[in-house]
């Protein structure tokens, strides 16, 4: 089969800067597709030029936004489902599947069929962090959802929050996101005792300003610990701020001296980065199914989490790392603590969550569920 994927996001060697949780999804699913004989191509909207690349067999097509003032969502959004259109026909593409993120496939009319699966949709998010909500974005969404010919929840979660949030009575099937865990393999020789890491965007849903509250007051009681943040700032949504700054704006003096920031890398090199931290923060406030966690928990780390919705279908508390309200600032301190000086305990929870990935998110096994849903659905 030939399946086609259109993102706004999608990092590569030539534009490295492009990362995301959606990324790291289709990186992944894009490998596994390649390495049993599929072909896969890739539409990445909305980027500042186009251009066309092959990188591990894919075939990147990077389009560039069409500014039209006043109008650029029509325009951009015709000439987009032109192009992947013409290139369908000529490649012979049997699938194409997109996130349900900002509807952009909303009204788009394609010669193969169209999946959308359920990464979490600007709707789902707002309603999760209790954001106003923009009218269009909905409209976009909900027409995109109801446009598709198949959608897929990534968990229970997200699937029955969005049923709920669009009134939806189509049936959603779940196939959980995956990870090669030879891939992320653990590599405990190369860690760094009593650092702490959290990658990914730095923006407020991911629970990073209450990673900066509990830091400082971790670092009255510990002389060694320190703090690595790896991503992409972000403005935030609340105070049209950077991220990084307002970050920097809780940190006390002490604090901040022992915090090191590495801007985004590209999506491999992250791999040795969450190997040399000794506990991983990952606290979020917003997710469907992160695969930031599951490429924590595949390389057997110390791993803390949200304790919110969808986390109850990855983590289990006190077996495969610790969950916390992440604005529960008092416990989320004794939790870090307690990794950091229980080493034999945080230790085992570190294996178990390893094996879990292994035994209950096998990568071979839903990936056949996918491939089953696309010969299903042709």
């Amino acid at each position: 089969m030939h399946i086609g994927f259109i993102t706004s996001e999608f990092s590569t060697l030539k534009y490295p800067d492009n990362i995301g949780g959606i990324t790291s999804f289709v990186k992944n699913f894009s490998s596994q597709l390649i390495t049993e004989g599929h072909r896969v191509s890739v539409f990445v909207y909305n980027q500042s030029n186009s251009d066309i690349f092959c990188e591990d067999g894919v075939t990147i097509h990077f389009l560039q936004r069409r500014r039209v003032i006043g109008l650029t969502w029509f325009f951009n959004r015709l000439s987009f489902n032109k192009y992947v259109t013409k290139i369908v026909k000529e490649k012979k593409i049997d699938v194409l599947e997109a996130p349900e993120w900002g509807g952009f496939t909303a009204f788009m009319k394609f010669d193969c069929p169209l999946i959308l699966r359920l990464h979490g949709s600007d709707t789902y998010f707002c309603d999760l962090e209790k954001r106003t909500l923009k009218w269009k974005n909905k409209f976009f969404e909900k027409n995109a959802l109801i446009g598709a010919d198949k959608i897929i929840g990534v968990s229970e979660f997200v699937a029955k929050k969005t049923k709920r949030l669009f009134e939806l009575e189509i049936e959603i099937d779940i196939i959980y996101n995956t990870i090669d865990t030879e891939k992320f393999k653990p590599n405990h020789q190369n860690i760094q005792l009593k650092s702490l890491l959290y990658f990914g965007t730095l923006v407020r849903k991911k629970g990073v300003l209450e990673i900066a509250k509990v830091f400082s007051m971790l670092v009255e009681q510990d002389d060694e610990v320190r703090l690595v943040l790896v991503g992409k700032d972000n403005r935030d949504v609340h105070t049209g701020k950077s991220t990084l700054v307002m970050i920097k704006e809780i940190l006390s003096e002490k604090a901040l001296q022992r915090m090191i920031y590495i801007d985004a890398v590209a999506y491999d090199k992250v791999i040795s980065y969450v190997q040399k931290a000794d506990v991983v923060l990952l606290p979020s406030f917003a997710e469907a199914f992160p695969m930031s966690w599951l490429e924590a928990m595949a390389m057997e780390k110390k791993l803390i989490t949200s304790n919110i919705g969808w986390a109850k279908e990855l983590m289990v508390d006190g077996e495969t790392g610790c969950m916390v309200n992440p604005s529960d600032t008092q416990e989320f301190l004794l939790k870090i603590i307690c990794l950091l000086e229980n080493k034999e305990a945080s230790l085992r929870m570190a294996k178990q969550a390893r094996q879990r990935v292994k035994n209950d998110f096998d990568v071979y096994e839903i990936f056949q569920e996918n491939i089953n849903l696309y010969k299903n659905i042709l």
